[in-house]
């Protein structure tokens, strides 16, 4: 496998998808923004790392991206394995040294085709993923709404270490603590969105062409500088507590001093290799979950290349880690701001790369007038179309083998953070629809004393409770007929157990018969039709 010259990966490109891009890009960027930020201060780095991760994640990584629609950048999931690192290598510069090593890795993992992993995931525990992100973003996102900012932007931990509170308790102490200025800016972005949304898919041209997530920024602004002059009691001011905050330059300050770079005298401490191993793992695990879900998220439904999106995590993180920069993965939350805000190709995410660069070098200052509150408003709508409560009816209707991996997934997420929750519903979903499939692999016919045991496929210890089950619900005077000509591979437990009974069905009165019951059934097959090639019998 190569790596894909990026030119060539926008030669399709139209012209006429700037429309939607363009303003999807910038949609991200907003969203972004504050997430960047939020996870460089939950990972114990510099602000100006979760920035550069950003950066490098909508222009490096969605130029070589295997998706057109995923969008890359410093992940929520990560913070606490940066921050232990970070303390475990001791300083930042050999973190970035680790980096390095895991985009690295990645690169290999991509070359040699690891991305094929991403087909075991169960679409319900993939439904499940995207709906309880959703609640995880509105249920996180209501506290900024009302104006508690106690918590960095992009936790998404239910147990909030940084002040001792939980997703409940923190939305509880919000309502009590609830500023009116940043509860009006919210309820009126809301509104806009709607209503924008509405108004634009009537094809009315001026709503169409102007992004809403634009509209709502203005609005924060505005409504805020309003309540200095009229309403000092609801002003949110222009401080950390409420606002985005940029890091900015200072006068006569160099461009390479805001950046850190890689200690590369730590390739001599162990813990290094252990530490980029870690990060690989956890990266591309939680890349290949999101690319999964973009292509389900997708209204062309493209299907993405796992093994280009491993190369290109790879070399966005090697670059990241060179220019002082955090781990980057395929994110969620900005890839739904993308979808939702009608992206159709590559160039929404390199554009909210763009736009994160324009805002570090130029815009730092006017962006910091931005409420938390205005941009809490744009993930609520994010958050309520990955979670609507349609689809908990929709995916319920599937049955309960779709159902109970797909609920286990989104409690799961929603009550730990979305790495366990993801990994407890994976695991929980494959061994339900383990289950679920064991019972389904025969059949029990009963017309009178005559019983048929029918393997319908083939049939593993899992079945072998409800088999026995079925043995000793017989009575005597029962015929009993065990037809295995539709398995191919019969475990040996159930070989076993099926021979074993000929013993107590003797004993009992009952007539047993056993037709075709072997380990592996095209084994026999084609070993007695090579007996019969060389023996001619």
């Amino acid at each position: 496998m190569q790596l894909v010259n990026p030119i060539k990966t926008l030669k399709h490109y139209r012209l006429a998808d700037l429309q939607h891009d363009l303003p999807a890009g910038l949609s991200v960027f907003l969203v972004a923004l504050p997430l960047c930020l939020g996870i460089a201060l939950a990972s114990g780095a510099p602000l100006f790392s979760g920035l550069v991760a950003g950066i490098l994640g909508g222009i490096v990584v969605g130029t070589l991206s295997g998706s057109e629609l995923s969008v890359s950048g410093p992940a929520a999931g990560l913070a606490v394995i940066v921050a232990d690192s970070i303390v475990k290598l001791g300083t930042f510069e050999a973190f970035l040294v680790a980096v390095m090593l895991a985009g690295a890795i990645q690169v290999a993992l991509g070359w040699f085709k690891a991305g094929r992993f991403s087909s075991l995931f169960p679409d319900s525990v993939i439904k499940g993923m995207l709906v309880g992100i959703g609640i995880v973003i509105i249920l996180k996102q209501i506290p900024h709404a009302l104006g508690r900012d106690n918590d960095y932007e992009g936790e998404f931990e239910f147990s909030q270490l940084a002040d001792g509170e939980n997703t409940i308790s923190e939305i509880y102490r919000a309502f009590v603590t609830a500023s009116p200025g940043a509860v009006l800016i919210s309820i009126l972005s809301i509104i806009v969105l709607i209503f924008w949304e509405r108004v634009a898919g009537r094809g009315y041209k001026f709503f169409k062409n102007l992004p809403a997530a634009l509209t709502v920024v203005f609005i924060g602004v505005i409504f805020n500088q309003l309540y200095l002059v009229y309403f000092p009691d609801w002003y949110l001011g222009d401080n950390n507590e409420h606002m985005v905050r940029v890091p900015i330059m200072k006068a006569g300050q160099s461009i390479t001093s805001i950046f850190d770079f890689p200690d590369f005298s730590s390739l001599a401490n162990p813990a290094v290799y252990g530490v980029a191993a870690t990060i690989a793992l956890v990266a591309s695990l939680e890349t290949l979950l999101n690319l999964e879900a973009s292509d389900r998220l997708d209204p062309l439904r493209r299907n993405s290349s796992t093994n280009q999106e491993l190369i290109a995590q790879g070399m966005g993180n090697i670059f990241s880690g060179l220019l002082g920069g955090l781990p980057i993965t395929s994110v969620v939350v900005r890839t739904s701001a993308n979808v939702f805000g009608g992206g159709k190709t590559r160039v929404s995410a390199i554009t909210h790369g763009v736009l994160l660069l324009c805002a570090v070098a130029l815009a730092g200052a006017m962006l910091n007038h931005i409420p938390l509150a205005c941009l809490a408003a744009l993930l609520i709508m994010v958050g309520y179309k990955l979670a609507k409560p349609a689809l908990f009816i929709s995916i319920y209707r599937e049955g309960l083998n779709q159902f109970v991996p797909f609920i286990v997934t989104v409690i799961g997420i929603v009550f730990t953070d979305l790495l366990i929750g993801i990994s407890v519903g994976t695991v929980i979903g494959l061994l339900y629809v383990l289950y679920s499939n064991s019972r389904a692999t025969f059949r029990v016919i009963r017309d009178g004393d005559k019983v048929l045991i029918k393997f319908q496929k083939d049939i593993y210890f899992l079945s072998k409770p409800q088999l026995k089950e079925t043995l000793q619900s017989l009575k005597r005077g029962d015929r009993v007929y065990v037809d295995g000509r539709h398995a191919n591979f019969i475990d040996h437990d159930i070989v076993n157990m099926l021979t074993d009974f000929s013993v107590t069905a003797n004993m009992q009165g009952i007539h047993y018969e056993l037709n075709e019951i072997f380990l592996n059934k095209q084994y026999v097959k084609e070993h007695a039709s090579l007996r019969e090639a060389i023996t001619g019998e």
